[in-house]
């Protein structure tokens, strides 16, 4: 057998020594180094983002706002087909961006934002201006509603109370309309409150007119009178129509308003309509739309300077002498039946 060849060294003399070999390794874990600063990074853009989103809710309107959680409602169901109508409506926040209107989302009612950072007041003086004017328009179309229906029911109790005016109880109409307060005197059958063809008043419609003048000049608003008269195929061989003797109407009823203390500061239009506005428009010739319409005009009120300075005559306790019809205000036309 051949003998192994001595390579020297500490155990390779005289004997079988072992070499060994020792490779230190050095930096461990070497290739996890860098992941703290993604880690570092990731925190970074979080906190950027999370005071970017202070500062958005500070900074926007309560309309964006608005858009925003209708943009982010879960029960929001849209039917948009483009990207233009988004969160703020296509538009930037500095540019005003509005609510798009091209899809049905659910709306959330959010509180407008009032201090900014650092305790900035943010409320719009100019929005809140206006949200002011409402609620004080609002107030005064309020009251100024209730106001028609206490005039209503003193008008009516006092009416009731008159008993040479008790057989004219379904002559007197009251009701609401958006132009205000409408007092109306209306034919009944067989119960006319002017002359047929006539502007002469008959003594029972003018002592109504009277208690109705007691009532309404309480009231700063101004007043409408108009004059309507049912259709007649008559021909006046004078030219005396319809037209004519509405507004005649309309004009006699303005004259004893004003002996009953209505000023005439307070009349804002006299007019004649004939029979283009029937009060029964099923019956053409029904006597209910021979009448004479006041309104109470909402928001058409005299000054509080102008209205305190009316005639003393407003305070008088007698009544006013009768009525004498004005040259001219009386047309005996046989020809006309209204």
């Amino acid at each position: 057998m051949a003998e192994r060849p001595d390579f020297g060294g500490a155990g390779g003399v005289g004997g079988t020594g072992v070499t060994i070999i020792k490779r230190i390794k050095k930096g461990g874990h070497g290739h996890h180094g860098g992941q703290w600063k993604v880690a570092y990074a990731d925190f970074v853009t979080a906190m950027m983002a999370f005071f970017l989103l202070l500062w958005l809710l500070n900074a926007v309107t309560e309309q964006q706002l608005n858009g925003v959680a209708e943009y982010f409602t879960p029960i929001a169901a849209s039917s948009r087909s483009s990207g233009a109508g988004g969160m703020l409506g296509g538009l930037a926040i500095s540019e005003g961006a509005q609510q798009s209107m091209t899809g049905s989302t659910a709306a959330v009612v959010l509180p407008p934002p009032s201090i900014g950072a650092g305790g900035q007041e943010m409320t719009d003086p100019n929005e809140a201006s206006d949200n002011e004017e409402d609620a004080s328009q609002a107030a005064m179309e309020a009251n100024e509603q209730r106001e028609f229906e206490q005039i209503a029911e003193e008008l009516r109790e006092k009416i009731s109370g008159v008993p040479d005016l008790a057989p004219l109880a379904n002559s007197l109409l009251i009701d609401s309309t958006p132009e205000g307060l409408r007092i109306q005197i209306a034919d009944q059958d067989k119960v006319d409150m002017f002359a047929p063809g006539s502007a002469q008043l008959y003594p029972r419609t003018r002592d109504l007119l009277i208690q109705i003048s007691s009532i309404i000049r309480k009231m700063p608003n101004k007043l409408s009178i108009s004059g309507h008269t049912d259709p007649s195929t008559a021909i006046d061989p004078s030219g005396y129509t319809n037209w004519e003797l509405s507004s005649d109407r309309a004009l006699a009823t303005r004259r004893v308003l004003l002996q009953g203390g209505v000023d005439d500061r307070q009349v804002s239009k006299v007019v004649g309509l004939a029979d283009r506005e029937p009060l029964d428009e099923t019956e053409r010739r029904s006597p209910r739309n021979r009448r004479v319409s006041i309104v109470l005009l909402r928001g058409e009120n005299l000054s509080g300077d102008e209205f305190n300075r009316l005639p003393n005559f407003l305070e008088r306790s007698t009544m006013p002498e009768p009525l004498v019809p004005a040259q001219g205000e009386t047309f005996n036309n046989p020809a006309t039946q209204n």
